[in-house]
């Protein structure tokens, strides 16, 4: 493979890696009150039964 080709793919790797921790730096946790966690929680165990149910 030319040198350009092994550049291009370099940049191309650096550029997604770079992306995905400037990401991962700038997250926020979402402060969610204790109703709405409950009502996630719930949600997620319907959904787990249903997923459950439908095998």
């Amino acid at each position: 493979m030319p040198w350009y080709a092994w550049l291009i793919l370099v940049v191309a790797l650096g550029s997604i890696i770079g992306g995905l921790m400037l990401l991962r730096d700038t997250a926020q946790k979402l402060p969610l009150t204790e109703e709405q966690l409950k009502r996630i929680h719930e949600r997620n165990a319907e959904m787990d039964a249903k997923d459950a149910k439908d095998r």
